[in-house]
């Protein structure tokens, strides 16, 4: 779920972005918003659905087929698969019961979940709720573990797809493995401290991570298309079907139905783009966090894994800084089999965009070339910043 493979930097300070941004354009030019959609075709997705959402109004497009057999279009309210955009939601949560006063972020792991994180070197009385969330813990990513690797090959994925997994269960399988770094060392991408703040808001409320999300997030919202589901196979609603390959030159296989509970706390989520947007546009805007713990959702550190693909980026707590030619957005994109979302938020909260594809992983079509970054970013440059 949004992990890369690039040689890591060393971590820098803390820093808060310029969040100063070029005034959005009054209106989505829908014209720019289609060809860019269109575009993401040639990079090999078989479908695409994108919402653009400004103070001077919205546009909703969509390019290529949701059932690639039958040749129908993304339902214009498809569902789908958010992956690790699942981050914020579960940041969000922990986030909240800071601004409560029931947790700290300098709290260690092992005050509220004693033993859990322990062996080949880990050590949980030496890492915060802090660095969980900004993924400067030094935990080990439980998807490199050798009981994962079904997730790699199509026989693998078909005769595994709908395993379910505990929480603990997946912990464990990190704890196979030696840490990546010590404790706020470096910045290394890993889902396992998403399961491990999903369980530490477990222990806090009483509560699993997906009914505190739709208890503080989801119903408050009114995100009647977004639902948090622990094993449920399905993509319930409207929705695409999802499409992977488990090789650049392998078939699109149909990986639309899979037990999400691999992914938890990191990954699970479905939502829409509307909701995702409603979501987005809340956080930013002030209305789910207080202001003290919204700042420390945007004290961010280097993100050298994420720097290939979105040049610049750097890492706050369950958000990604991103910069453009007009300053820069917030965002939490995710891949997971069969989906891929990318979006992003103005600073002031005011304008957002969100892309569903439906494949993960994407291959561009014959004849062309690979981006030099993540697919997204033109599309999102001019949703924020127009065309040059």
């Amino acid at each position: 779920m949004m992990k890369a493979g690039i040689a890591l930097l060393a971590l820098s300070g803390m820093v808060v972005p310029q969040v100063a941004t070029a005034a959005p354009r009054p209106r989505p030019d829908r014209a720019v918003l289609q060809q860019d959609a269109d575009q993401l075709l040639e990079m090999g997705a078989p479908g695409v659905l994108v919402e653009l959402t400004t103070p001077g109004g919205s546009a909703k497009v969509r390019s290529g087929y949701g059932d690639v057999e039958a040749r129908t279009p993304v339902p214009w309210d498809a569902r789908f698969r958010i992956g690790s955009s699942t981050k914020t939601f579960t940041a969000t949560v922990v986030l909240q019961l800071v601004g409560e006063g029931r947790l700290s972020l300098e709290d260690t792991v092992d005050r509220w979940l004693p033993g859990v994180v322990t062996g080949n070197g880990n050590d949980g009385t030496r890492i915060t709720v802090r660095q969980l969330l900004q993924h400067t813990s030094g935990v080990p990513d439980y998807l490199g573990s050798a009981a994962m690797a079904f997730l790699g090959s199509e026989e693998g994925f078909l005769a595994n797809r709908f395993r379910d997994f505990g929480e603990a269960e997946l912990v464990g399988m990190a704890m196979t493995l030696p840490p990546t770094f010590a404790p706020g060392a470096d910045w290394s991408y890993s889902n396992t401290n998403y399961v491990l703040a999903g369980m530490i808001v477990k222990r806090v409320t009483g509560h699993d991570w997906a009914t505190e999300v739709r208890r503080r997030i989801i119903e408050p919202l009114h995100l009647d298309d977004t639902y948090a589901p622990t094993a449920l196979p399905l993509v319930l609603g409207p929705h695409a079907k999802g499409y992977t390959r488990f090789a650049p030159d392998g078939p699109a296989v149909d990986a639309t139905a899979f037990s999400p509970s691999w992914a938890g706390a990191a990954g699970a989520v479905v939502s829409d783009t509307a909701d995702l947007s409603t979501f987005l546009r809340a956080l930013l805007g002030g209305r789910l966090l207080r202001p003290a713990q919204l700042a420390e959702m945007q004290k961010t550190v280097a993100a050298p894994e994420f720097q290939r693909a979105w040049p610049g980026a750097r890492y706050g707590l369950g958000l990604a800084w991103i910069p453009t030619t007009c300053g820069g957005y917030w965002s939490h994109g995710g891949d997971v089999p069969g989906f891929r979302t990318r979006n992003g938020v103005t600073a002031d909260g005011r304008t957002s965009v969100v892309i569903s594809m439906n494949a993960d992983p994407i291959v561009p079509l014959e004849g062309t070339p690979p981006p030099r970054h993540d697919e997204s970013v033109e599309l999102i440059e001019h949703a924020f910043c127009g065309t040059p």
